[in-house]
């Protein structure tokens, strides 16, 4: 190596130590925000606080995932938070009344079959979302924006506002075991927690280790280049619009077995914390650049803040107040983690050069 070269090496030096700090911003958060409030929250380290926290971070993290997808092909998803509610509540009035076929007859289903129904009313929903965006040319803001509304009706009109109670299922109809998707453990983990494992693992796969992986985060970054290169565009959106109302669907699912109960207001700004959580964990807004590993501790810092600022006593007020510094926050860091990426890749060619 020239004298040159060590010396261009030793000028990059400091700016790849800031840039390894930019790439781990989230993860120091997430222990920043754990070693606070376990300072300055009481019972944050109880084994209860713990379970219930978990929970609320799988809801979060499951919202996340799909908008990670959603925000990386170049799109946002404004309708996630509905579509948890129309979900919850179709889970509800499935469990209550079945498909009445009218002369005294009706069809009941299984706890299994309930949840295949209600994961294909979120698929469904996304479906239709893609079908704006691909066939009518609506932008993706004012496409789901849409959506948010038509199917926040819908479930307001699915119970007149009303909501849906003792959702503790039937034996004879092989629907008890709904309650154990939210309140259920195995292996002294909560079942919420063990779908948040395999939805996570089947998202980092498909974004890590196969073509449509690769296809998604093409057309993020060149969406032009991406269907001159072949990609199937349309294709790709269907899916990632869709996994994202699939996802929203197991949340409605599993907030309706929590609670024992559906309500239609459910769900309500959930997509705000699914953008924050993305954002947090790394997923660029312009599209092209975002990690699954990213988000979900994106999420898991969301989860924590809200709960630590809950049992501190904070205000509901501040709370949205923080989060939405959180979110803006995130974005200017992302923005100078651009910035030293650009100036590092500058440094190594020159160095190169000489």
């Amino acid at each position: 190596m020239t004298d040159a070269t060590a010396n261009g090496s030793a000028a990059a030096d400091p700016s790849n130590a800031l840039l390894m700090l930019l790439k781990a911003r989230t993860f120091i958060a997430l222990i920043l925000v754990f070693v606070f409030f376990s300072i300055f929250a009481p019972n944050f380290l109880s084994a209860a606080n713990m379970v219930i926290m978990s929970k609320h971070v799988a809801l979060n993290a499951f919202l996340a995932i799909g908008m990670t997808f959603v925000i990386v092909s170049g799109g946002i998803d404004l309708s996630v938070g509905s579509i948890v509610g129309l979900c919850g509540m179709v889970a509800g009035y499935l469990l209550l009344n079945g498909i009445d076929l009218g002369l005294g007859w009706s069809i009941q289903f299984l706890t299994l079959e309930i949840c295949l129904i209600v994961s294909c009313v979120g698929i469904a929903i996304g479906a239709l979302n893609a079908t704006l965006i691909t066939k009518l040319n609506v932008a993706p803001f004012i496409a789901t924006l849409g959506t948010l509304y038509i199917a926040r009706g819908a479930a307001l009109l699915s119970s007149e506002g009303e909501t849906f109670p003792n959702l503790t299922g039937n034996a004879d109809y092989g629907s008890a075991s709904f309650r154990l998707i939210g309140s259920g453990n195995l292996l002294g983990i909560p079942i919420s927690i063990w779908m948040l494992i395999v939805v996570g693992l089947a998202a980092a796969y498909i974004a890590k280790r196969t073509p449509l992986g690769r296809f998604i985060y093409a057309v993020g970054g060149n969406e032009r280049a991406a269907s001159l290169s072949g990609v199937k565009v349309t294709r790709v959106k269907f899916f990632v619009y869709m996994f994202s109302g699939f996802c929203a669907a197991l949340v409605g699912i599993i907030i309706s077995s929590q609670l024992v109960a559906s309500h239609p207001a459910t769900g309500d700004t959930f997509e705000l914390n699914a953008i924050a959580a993305a954002v947090l964990g790394g997923t660029s807004m312009s599209g092209g650049r975002g990690r699954i590993g990213g988000t979900i501790i994106g999420a898991f810092v969301i989860g924590v803040l809200s709960d630590g600022l809950v049992m501190m006593g904070v205000s509901a007020f501040w709370q949205t107040v923080i989060k939405g510094i959180v979110i803006i926050a995130a974005v200017v860091i992302d923005q100078a983690q651009q910035k030293v990426q650009a100036r590092v890749a500058l440094q190594a060619q020159a160095a190169i050069g000489k």
